[in-house]
């Protein structure tokens, strides 16, 4: 189900980085940044490496500086997975972080933006994160969805989406491979009542948008021709 790819070139996680800081949200620990008088949000659903990865907030910074007031909380709860841990392969991890348990962790944040006074909310989700995404895509708890190098993803999920969403994938992927995004392609292009944007970026691996080399011109380059277009995409349905 998930493979090594899934976890290649790992952050080094910094608790600190980030132009924002860190409050209680819907009950999880979570990093905030952007205004709080924005009535836009954008709700960040990470990898496995979680909310304290120097490039997701560098991220989620850029979009905040787009005027959203951003949020990525710790889904993990302080767990994030470990790649060199070796008596919790990912497999086993997985086990206790199931995407079930990041849905129903989702709920409270969303709602807790409401009650900030958020009037649209748009979602990111990055890897593992991708599925919780579109779970909220579906109950239309959200205005707009981003996946970025989605894993676990279905065609029976794609199917059943009821928000505005934008696939971001990448040509070396042994979790969302060209094909299986192809056919996301397909079901979204048959469903007019959904706005649906599917983009393959060559020559790129799985997690090419937030786990990048700062030092590779070229990966850069890449990751930031992806950021522009998930800003596109909420610029557009979350108002």
């Amino acid at each position: 189900m998930s493979g090594p790819q899934c976890c290649s070139n790992p952050p080094t996680l910094n608790p600190s980085s980030g132009a924002g800081h860190i409050e209680q949200l819907g009950g999880l620990t979570t990093y905030v940044s952007g205004s709080p008088d924005s009535k836009l949000a954008v709700l960040f659903i990470t990898d496995v490496y979680g909310f304290e990865a120097p490039l997701l907030r560098k991220l989620a910074d850029k979009v905040a500086a787009a005027g959203f007031f951003v949020v990525a909380p710790d889904f993990f709860h302080g767990d994030p997975f470990v790649p060199d841990d070796a008596n919790r392969p990912i497999r086993v991890w997985l086990q206790d972080h199931e995407t079930e348990k990041g849905f129903d962790d989702a709920k409270p944040v969303v709602e807790a933006l409401k009650n900030k006074g958020i009037t649209a909310i748009g979602a990111v989700g990055i890897c593992w994160g991708a599925k919780v995404v579109v779970e909220l895509a579906k109950v239309e708890l959200i205005q707009a969805a981003v996946l970025l190098h989605p894993s676990f993803v279905t065609v029976d999920d794609i199917k059943g989406v009821k928000a505005p969403i934008s696939i971001l994938g990448a040509e070396i992927d042994h979790m969302s491979p060209p094909e299986l995004l192809k056919e996301f392609e397909e079901i979204l292009s048959a469903k007019p009542e959904v706005d649906g944007f599917v983009k393959i970026f060559p020559k790129v691996s799985h997690g090419w948008t937030v786990r990048y080399k700062v030092e590779d011109e070229e990966a850069v380059k890449c990751a930031d021709e992806a950021h522009e277009d998930l800003l596109a995409w909420f610029t557009k349905y979350v108002k």
